[in-house]
């Protein structure tokens, strides 16, 4: 049995040459950080958003930080393939050829999107219906290992040296809370979704969120308010977070709908049909394709 130790100490090593091998290019495409509260709907709406993007023409990479590792259903890997997914932390042999953290290896590669990412994401992953690419983290495997520092650290370091080209986006899917700006795996993204529900415990972690992303420097910090069913839940959480309000660039609303729900895991279906749902989702992925243009108004619920 592999020592987690050992494991842990070359994903370090790994994510160290990296930074010091590759130098990050000048972004022209965009890195979109989804975050909130556990259950607001942050899978969901990253697999929804992925989708639109690569239909839309980008190059698109959907990232699962997510120890679940929910993402890959939600985007419409059946379940009986989601096993042939080789997780970023599984794939250390590769990244160190990559980085050259391997003794005697050679210098490390800037990757890029496309071409490289096509072998990055063999790889590591796997490529959705629909022809999003998938980059899967990991999970925890035994207890009592530590925190999670070495595997985001490493997935930090891929992350922060992938090129973007002007039709190119990543959108990764985080943990439950604001651990993940915490350990600086955000940094670098320039648009963050702050996903929240008219639930109080979601809206605060929301406030929280926005905080740290603007601390990390994150341009572009919007709320998302998932689960509308009426203006009185817009202005609840807009009280909940009061002077908080003003961390954010623009708001969306997104309407409660049954057929997110009916649809899970794999929320492709939701896509194909008309609804305020999607008619507002549409908004949103819009704005963050440009985020230079003021938000749409989708406040009608």
């Amino acid at each position: 049995m592999a020592d987690p130790r050992i494991d842990r100490e070359r994903m370090a090593a790994s994510a160290r040459k990296l930074r010091e091998n590759t130098r990050p290019g000048e972004d022209r495409g965009c890195r979109i950080v989804i975050t909130g509260k556990g259950g607001v709907g942050k899978t969901t709406i990253t697999a929804l958003l992925a989708h639109m993007f690569a239909r839309n023409g980008f190059t698109t990479l959907a990232v699962d930080e997510d120890p679940q590792m929910n993402l890959p259903y939600a985007l419409g890997i059946p379940r009986n393939e989601s096993d042939r997914i080789i997780p970023l932390t599984k794939n250390l042999d590769y990244i160190e050829e990559k980085t050259g953290a391997r003794p005697g290896a050679g210098w490390g590669l800037m990757l890029t999107l496309n071409p490289d990412v096509s072998d990055v994401v063999e790889r590591f992953g796997a490529k959705t219906p629909g022809g999003v690419n998938l980059l899967v983290m990991g999970t925890v495997e035994q207890a009592a290992t530590g925190c999670l520092c070495p595997e985001n650290t490493l997935l930090e370091a891929v992350i922060r040296y992938i090129n973007l080209r002007e039709d190119e986006v990543i959108l990764m899917d985080t943990p439950a809370g604001v651990e993940h700006f915490g350990r600086t795996i955000a940094r670098g993204f320039d648009q963050a979704l702050v996903i929240t529900d008219p639930t109080f415990s979601a809206v605060q972690v929301a406030g929280h969120a926005a905080s740290l992303a603007k601390e990390l420097g994150i341009r572009w910090v919007w709320l998302v308010i998932n689960r509308v069913r009426s203006e009185n839940d817009i202005r609840k959480v807009r009280e909940l977070l009061g002077t908080a309000m003003d961390l954010f660039s623009g708001e969306f609303f997104l309407p409660y709908d049954e057929n997110v729900i009916a649809c899970e895991p794999d929320v492709r279906p939701v896509l194909s049909g008309a609804s305020p749902f999607i008619e507002n989702l549409m908004t949103l992925q819009a704005s963050l394709e440009d985020p230079g243009i003021a938000p749409g108004d989708n406040s009608s619920v």
